[in-house]
């Protein structure tokens, strides 16, 4: 089969699924991955004979696909803050609005020497191993509850050579932190069950329930428990980041500020939602 017979191929049969562009970027991505081809050559190399072999790992993809397995479960990796990620079923997929947060602690302390950074619910380890990749001169600690994610955000560190070490605790049964640190981040489940209409199925299907949602009754728990122990183990003058629910903005600053913190800023993403929270606490 040629390249332009599986590409018609791989059109037509997920026409129906997905939307034409959609289904163009799936087909460029997996053309690089399996074939190493980038989207000027699947135009200019169209009559190229593809194998058997990969002609059957396209049509594995597609089927995934039909069953809306998003594409970087597929593929086992993706890109975030610059660089590649190894990923799976059991961690949630980078966002790019985690990519803004990560920038914000970046352009805040890029200059400050010496820096302690703590990550909760690291997951992949996106937040963490970006951080210690373009801090150089930070100590990064990585934490989460599950064995599984800890264990691809330990391949992250290795593939993006980058020192951080790992902690395996629920964040909600923790009492005490190792240390204090000078900035602790997280991107904790926010996610009400009640929104989960407004989720696709590429989400609700396959990404991990864990890392994603939270009780309608008490959707900040995970923010109350991890701002009580920032008020212990946060270095005076120290900062709080959290990726946020863009419906609990008000809520989450009134939290910040009844827990004693100061100097509260809420942050819209590129898409003019309010998705990041910074404090600091003061002496």
């Amino acid at each position: 089969m040629t390249l332009r017979e599986l590409k018609i191929e791989f059109q037509n049969t997920l026409k129906d699924v997905y939307p034409s562009e959609e289904v163009q970027s799936f087909f460029s991505i997996l053309s690089e991955e399996y074939l190493g081809l980038t989207r000027i050559d699947i135009v200019l190399k169209a009559d190229t004979l593809v194998s058997e072999e990969k002609t059957n790992r396209f049509l594995d993809a597609i089927e995934q696909l039909k069953k809306h397995r998003p594409i970087q479960y597929i593929i086992g990796n993706t890109e975030f803050y610059g660089l590649p990620f190894k990923v799976s079923e059991h961690v949630l997929i980078p966002r790019p609005e985690t990519e803004e947060l990560v920038d914000w602690i970046v352009n805040d302390i890029q200059k400050q020497d010496q820096i302690k950074i703590l990550d909760i619910g690291t997951g992949s380890g996106c937040i963490g191993i970006s951080l210690a990749h373009n801090l150089k001169k930070a100590s990064i600690s990585v934490l989460d509850v599950s064995e599984e994610a800890i264990s691809v955000a330990r391949e992250n560190a290795t593939q993006n050579n980058v020192s951080v070490k790992f902690l395996q605790e629920d964040i909600l049964e923790c009492q005490q932190l190792p240390e204090k640190y000078d900035v602790i981040v997280s991107n904790p489940p926010y996610v009400r069950i009640s929104e989960k209409t407004e989720m696709k199925n590429n989400v609700l299907k396959h990404e991990p329930d864990l890392a994603l949602f939270v009780e309608n009754n008490d959707p900040l728990l995970f923010y109350e428990k991890i701002a009580s122990l920032a008020q212990e183990y946060l270095k005076v003058g120290g900062s709080l980041y959290f990726e946020i629910n863009e419906y609990l903005g008000n809520d989450m600053n009134q939290l910040l500020e009844l827990k004693g913190f100061k100097g509260v800023i809420l942050k819209k993403d590129m898409f003019g939602k309010e998705r990041m929270i910074k404090c600091r606490k003061d002496g």
